[in-house]
């Protein structure tokens, strides 16, 4: 691709910096995994879709502009680096909007996605399970099926977003006689429903950013189920290359991160023993932005996220780590004290801010797929390897 923009790119660039630089919060709102950041950030994304800036790439008659994926990849770094909230309807718009999108109808695209757009409806992912974290497949949740629709049943864990969020979406066995990756179905289910029990799980922070859930015999009607009965796992399959891909983590997230770690590293006082680190850093977020362009152009073509989205995964999740770790090493001391409690704002040089940070991304190398996941997936997919032991 061209990566000259052309005036379209820039003109779109520009408005959304000029409407990002009027309304982004100047007060830091609440963490999203409190009560009170929820619902702050729900109101944020209902700002977003008033001037349809929440869900850009979707068609206009869902609240999006038809942007291409290029201009979503630019609004991404526009928006990180002006210091706007966190998405807390990230998991609808990045990962189950795609999915809509590939294999939905279109009365669940007409009903299910303006809502999403506006954070009317805030969705969490619930695919772990206890017996069943990155392998998925073995998952014991079930489906059984009943006039008008289905009964689930099972538990869930480490659902994002679930303990404040309205809906949720996930895989369930509907055949109970299917093994592995066969006999899955993909649903959709309120998670206020006769039924559901929602319990917060407090993460190394002390918030509740996930959520076990308890499911007993949950009614969710035909119309809630995405793509063919018993071919969920397929329907699955486009979540997480999204997840893993392109969707969740844009390279604005790591540019604006780089670009915040040589500032540090200048206001510092350039020491040497951490340059190659940080240079490595900066070096690595504009790597995956080019790569991201690759993938952008391919999309554009055509082409369809598969299993190279898991080396994708790899590179962003240890980039992560390394920057923030490299940023603890130049704080020194100053890397242990906390952020102001509530503190949500991106863009802050305030240490704790660099510690939390640091504490998220260790989460990256697990969700989505762990490391190991990854790795056998590109020795057997990509490399062509035979299976390894399971």
């Amino acid at each position: 691709m061209d990566l000259d923009l052309d005036e379209h790119t820039l003109a779109f660039r520009d408005e959304a910096r000029a409407w990002l630089a009027d309304h982004v919060p100047r007060t830091p709102l609440a963490s999203f995994d409190t009560a009170e950041g929820f619902e702050q950030h729900r109101a944020w994304e209902a700002q977003l879709a008033d001037a349809r800036w929440s869900a850009v790439s979707w068609p206009a008659e869902f609240g999006g502009r038809d942007a291409s994926l290029l201009e979503w990849v630019i609004l991404e770094e526009e928006y990180y680096a002006s210091g706007a909230p966190g998405r807390v309807s990230q998991n609808g718009i990045f990962m189950l909007a795609p999915t809509l999108f590939a294999h939905g109808t279109p009365e669940q695209r007409a009903r299910i996605l303006p809502p999403m757009a506006r954070g009317e409806e805030i969705w969490a992912q619930a695919w772990s399970e206890p017996e069943a974290g990155s392998d998925i497949a073995s998952l014991r949740s079930t489906a059984v099926k009943t006039d008008g629709g289905w009964l689930l049943s099972g538990q869930k864990t480490w659902s994002s977003r679930a303990a404040f969020a309205d809906r949720a979406f996930g895989l369930f066995r509907s055949d109970p006689e299917s093994k592995r990756h066969k006999g899955l179905t993909y649903f959709m289910f309120d998670l206020s429903a006769s039924g559901v029990q929602v319990r917060p799980i407090r993460q190394l922070d002390g918030e509740p950013g996930f959520a076990e859930i308890f499911l007993d015999e949950v009614f969710v009607p035909d119309t809630d189920v995405i793509g063919e009965p018993g071919a969920g796992w397929r329907v699955a399959m486009t979540t997480a290359n999204n997840e893993r891909g392109l969707s969740l983590r844009s390279p604005g997230r790591f540019l604006a991160a780089a670009d915040r770690l040589v500032a540090l590293w200048h206001a510092h006082g350039y020491p040497e023993q951490v340059a190659d680190r940080v240079a490595d850093a900066w070096i690595g977020a504009r790597a995956y932005q080019l790569y991201t362009f690759g993938t952008v152009t391919k999309l554009a073509e055509g082409g369809e996220l598969g299993p190279e989205s898991s080396v994708n995964k790899l590179f962003w999740s240890h980039l992560d780590v390394e920057l923030h770790e490299t940023a603890l090493d130049l704080l020194g001391p100053e890397a242990e004290l906390r952020r102001p409690p509530g503190s949500d704002r991106i863009g802050e040089q305030h240490p704790g801010r660099w510690l939390n940070g640091w504490l998220f991304s260790l989460a990256g190398p697990i969700y989505g797929g762990t490391d190991q996941i990854q790795r056998n997936t590109i020795a057997e997919r990509l490399l062509g390897l035979p299976r390894g032991d399971r």
